[in-house]
């Protein structure tokens, strides 16, 4: 399998939805998230396993930390859930191939992919997308 990792370091290019230009954000700058918790990207990985093309957007998340971590799961999946559809359908090329799946991992301090880590506390969801929107598959 073959992995090509994107470092999007600077300002992001505008995306727009329906008409609404979203905020670039930048590297490092934290992604609003309804929660209200710290969340930043760290970087972006795409693959093509046989199931098709998938796009991983990989977050730091300081604030579910096991340890001290002030998040409740639920407030976790609603903020992975937006960030699927505020986030990171809107950087994604609406020309050439689409993906078949896009993953949301959130981690409490920056991890390097495929790499284990079982001090860092860590969360994954998977997402189809149908009608422009995020659709969670569970794994």
């Amino acid at each position: 399998m073959t992995f090509t990792r994107t470092y999007w370091a600077g300002a992001l290019s505008v995306a727009a939805v329906g008409g609404i230009a979203l905020p670039a954000v930048s590297d490092g700058a934290v992604v609003p998230v309804p929660s209200g918790q710290p969340v930043r990207l760290m970087d972006v990985i795409t693959d093509r396993p046989a199931t098709g093309l998938t796009y991983r957007f990989r977050f730091v998340a300081p604030d579910i930390a096991a340890k001290n971590g002030v998040m409740d799961m639920d407030a976790v999946q609603r903020d992975m859930i937006w960030l699927c559809d505020t986030y990171a359908l809107p950087r994604i090329a609406s020309t050439g191939p689409q993906p078949n799946q896009i993953v949301i991992s959130l981690s409490d301090r920056p991890t390097k992919f495929g790499d284990p880590a079982p001090k860092v506390t860590q969360f994954f969801e998977g997402y189809s997308v149908e009608s422009n929107a995020c659709v969670w598959e569970p794994f």
